[in-house]
This record gives C-alpha cells, structure tokens and sequence, in this order.
C-alpha cells in the first residue's frame, strides 16, 4: 500500500500539545540509543500526591523498594468506608523509556478513573529503558502484586477488595498489564485474584509491517522509527522484535493453555499505527480460550483518553466502569 498521509480531525489544544509532547521526546532519544532524562524531566510536569481530596479523590505513594525506585500512587475515593471497592492495578505508557504515576496526565487520568468507576487505583512506578531492560518492568509489576496480597491491611483501606482486582494500563502499561496478568495466572496468592484486565491500546509489535504502521505515515505521537527505538532501548541486545514480550500472538508467543486468564477488555483506536497488533492481541485471546471485548475508537490518535477535552476520553471510562460491572456480575452468576 502506498504511504498516506493521514491526520485525524483534533482540537487545536489537542494538536498543539500532542507536537510539543512528540518534538521533545524526540530530541531525547537519541541515535546511539541512549536517553537525555533531563530533556525528559523537562517534558514530564510532575503532581505530588494529594492526602486531602480533590474532587473526592485523595492519593498518597508507598515506596516498595527504593534501590530501584519502585513505588506506587494510591488513588481513594471518597465514599463511605463500609462499602467494598475494587482495586484498580494501572500501568503508565511511555514506550517503557519515560513518565512516572507522577506525571500529570497520569495523575489525572488515574483520579478520574478512582472517581468514576469508582475504585482504589494503583498506578505503578516501575523501572524504564534503556537503563534497565525486560525484563526489569515485568518483575516491578508483578512485585507490587505480591506486595500488595502480602500487606494488604497495612496498606489498603479496609474497604479495598483485593479479591475483585483488575489490571490495566495504556500503551506500554498495556504491554506490561498482559505479561503480569500471565504472571498472576501461575501464582497462588492469598487473597488477591486478578477479575480482569483493561489493555488501552497495548504497545505490540512485530518485525513484519502491518498495513496500519505502513499507511499512517507521521502519525501522532507514535510512529514506526519511535517504535523501533522504544523496542530497541527496551529488548535485551540481539533480540529482534518477534520476541515474546512484543510479538505476544507471534512465533515466540507464551502457551497460554492452561491458564485461567482473565477476561480482557482491549481498546483500539483508528488513528493508531498499533491498531493492527491490537487486533492480533484480541484474535489471539479469543483464540486463547479469554473471554475478551474490542472497544474500537475509529476517530482517536493513541494515548486519546489522555485529553480529557475529547468526548472520547470519557466514553472510554464509562466502557471500563461497565466491563468491570460485567466481570463482577459474571463471577457471582457462576
């Protein structure tokens, strides 16, 4: 197919944001694969956490391991304390090279979610790329998991129901949800059980073209030269990109007979140069034996619900706030 330009319809707003986020970001990636973090933190506008609720959510952050700067930001609601809530595990995107549960459209985005859903969100700090490569992110998130089953009445309000837990994450995040979601399916914890997952549109990829990646030429914040220096910073040296952790449906895929994945809910958007692995993701569940829903924006840009000024953005929250309600209604019916 021949390359085409093609640009979604955005609010300025939008626009003028999305080229400052993608002008900066490529200058701190550099060509011999390493990364300027001060261009980065210049980029990054960070958000302390919140003990006192702002609009009804308040956050603090809990440090797990300081030698590797792994942490988490605890978003609560404000809502009586005799009522069960579900826990929220989110990961960030950010190609696994850049952003923090700090950052300010994941701070956020992660209250309105505890706000609307609503539920005790955990955005996790894991460690990023090039300076420590996979599976380093993969370990940070499955760590927190153990963590959390281990001292979860020292650390959640007694009102966080960790046996209806979801996972979720964007981008990258979406990435790391899935391969700790296969962690979890071999795990025996206590009281922790992982209900469902939210993949908004996951960070996959391959080492053949798609069609997508091929006609979205210049494409908004993410394009193939800014896929293929993510993957190259993140893989261990000599990988290629069919590697398990990026080609999860291709020739190294995990064998995922067996395990009782959960339910997974996976976001697309039209406009996206990931779409056509996203869909590959959502075959090969299915193919799996997962129960899985696709939720397609055929208008939205990667990383769109990050705008809160979109329409979309709020659409999306509903959608995640219903599949939840299915997965719990699902598991008292069975």
């Amino acid at each position: 197919m021949t390359n085409q330009r093609i640009k979604p319809s955005l609010p300025w707003k939008t626009r003028i944001s999305i080229a400052l986020i993608s002008t900066l970001n490529d200058a701190a990636c550099r060509p011999n694969g390493t990364i300027n973090r001060r261009l980065l933190r210049f980029l990054d506008l960070q958000a302390p956490p919140n003990p006192k609720p702002t609009n009804s959510v308040s956050s603090s952050d809990t440090t797990l391991d300081a030698t590797r700067n792994l942490w988490f930001r605890l978003f609560s609601p404000s809502l009586p304390s005799d009522l069960l809530l579900p826990v929220v595990i989110f990961f960030h995107g950010g190609g696994f090279i850049c952003l923090s549960p700090a950052s300010h459209a994941y701070d956020a985005v992660c209250r309105r979610f505890a706000r609307k859903l609503p539920a005790f969100v955990i955005s996790v700090n894991y460690r990023l790329a090039p300076e420590h490569i996979y599976p380093s992110q993969y370990d940070d998130g499955f760590d927190v998991l153990k963590f959390l089953d281990e001292n979860r009445a020292t650390i959640l309000p007694e009102n966080a129901d960790l046996s209806r837990c979801f996972l979720a994450g964007d981008s990258a995040g979406a990435n790391l949800a899935h391969h700790v979601a296969v962690r979890a399916c071999q795990t025996g914890f206590q009281t922790l059980k992982v209900m469902g997952l939210v993949s908004i549109q996951p960070f996959f990829g391959g080492e053949e073209r798609t069609e997508a990646e091929e006609q979205l030429v210049g494409s908004l914040l993410v394009s193939v030269p800014r896929t293929d220096w993510c993957w190259k910073a993140f893989l261990p040296e000599g990988s290629d990109r069919d590697h398990g952790a990026v080609n999860v449906s291709g020739p190294n895929a995990a064998d995922m007979s067996g395990l009782d994945f959960p339910e997974a809910m996976v976001v697309v958007g039209g406009f996206d140069p990931l779409k056509d692995w996203q869909k590959r993701y959502y075959e090969w569940l299915r193919k799996s034996g997962t129960k899985a829903t696709l939720s397609e924006y055929p208008h939205m840009i990667h990383a769109f619900y990050l705008f809160p000024e979109l329409p979309e953005a709020s659409q999306l929250i509903l959608q995640v706030k219903d599949f939840m309600t299915k997965c719990w209604s699902e598991l008292q019916h069975n």
